[in-house]
């Protein structure tokens, strides 16, 4: 089947990239033409056609889309960790451009072909708002109520796929890390306390390699994540993650207190339909290690610099010791 992947170089992008490939499937990606994304390029060789281009660009998406059957529409800007060094919150009125604007773009280019590919769409549990005070999990029928820039066009494109015409599957993902995971200062942005579910890239390729033929997918809204088994409270994801490199855990007064707009989910009707329920925390931690090779005995080596380092980009802790 072709398929194209827009966003395809990034963290979400690569995972299902490499899960389309090894099932036989004619792969197109549309990302931009940055330095890293070349680089990223070059490790598949001839296995993958690549257009390079921009969202903004109608005439570019365009060519894109051309001679496709479905869209796995993943090219968005996003709050923390971007692949592009562009936030979302910092730069609203650009991302808008792209996040929003774009996706009218590629709705439109889809529904200018011969026969309209079908649109596979992921969006974010970040859509619920913040629902620490509400009981879990969230529910696909729950209201949305986006707090942030990047929500907000999450919703607005959701409703635009929906009145498109279009066949589509709308999937709200859970926290997927990517695994090489930079110590950014987002992590500080998630209260301790506050409900997270994670699940690993690799499931998150599956789930939609998965949909891509599945009958009785079209026209639903799923909520992807890993289930039950990873269900956490903040403090005990994170405290995994930074022992396992060897930062260790970071005093609590470096995070934030504000609720973060993350939750469990109810993910049966996907893992029903999809059967990608099958890493843990566990398998993201293992794969995190081996992605940080030798880099890992250089942390625990120089524990106490990077744990000064890291308390030094969270403005929760910077605002607590002022205040003392």
């Amino acid at each position: 089947m072709n398929i194209l992947i827009t966003g395809a170089f990034g963290n979400i992008g690569q995972s299902t990239l490499e899960e389309l490939l090894r099932r036989g499937h004619k792969v197109r990606s549309f990302d931009l033409q940055t330095k890293r994304n070349k680089r990223i390029a070059q490790r598949y060789g001839n296995s993958i056609e690549i257009v390079w281009g921009d969202l903004r660009n109608y005439e570019e998406v365009v060519r894109a889309v051309e001679g496709q059957e479905v869209i796995v529409h993943l090219a968005f800007i996003i709050p923390k960790l971007s692949a592009v060094g562009i936030e979302s919150e910092e730069q609203p009125d650009l991302a808008y451009q792209v996040n929003v604007e774009g996706t009218r773009n590629l709705i439109m280019a889809m529904k200018a072909q011969p026969r309209p590919p079908r649109l596979i769409f992921p969006s974010s549990v970040h859509v619920y708002g913040q629902t620490q005070d509400q009981p879990p999990p969230r529910r696909v029928d729950d209201p949305v109520n986006p707090v942030e820039h990047y929500s907000r066009h999450k919703v607005l494109c959701e409703q635009m796929i929906k009145e498109s015409g279009l066949e589509w599957v709308i999937m709200r993902f859970g926290a997927a890390l990517p695994i090489d995971i930079r110590l950014d200062p987002g992590m500080f942005d998630v209260p301790l306390d506050n409900r997270i579910e994670f699940i690993h890239t690799r499931d998150v390729g599956i789930a939609i390699a998965n949909a891509v033929n599945h009958p009785e997918v079209w026209g639903k809204v799923l909520l992807i994540g890993g289930g039950p088994r990873c269900q956490f409270y903040y403090r005990e994801m994170v405290a995994r993650i930074l022992e396992a490199i060897g930062v260790g855990m970071l005093p609590e007064e470096a995070f934030s207190t504000v609720p973060f707009p993350v939750d469990w989910l109810d993910t049966r009707e996907s893992q029903q339909l999809l059967q990608y329920q099958q890493r843990t925390l566990d398998d993201y931690i293992s794969d995190m290690i081996a992605a940080l090779g030798f880099r890992r005995y250089l942390i625990r080596a120089f524990r106490p610099l990077v744990r000064w380092w890291l308390l030094r980009q969270s403005p929760y802790w910077k605002q607590r010791k002022k205040a003392k």
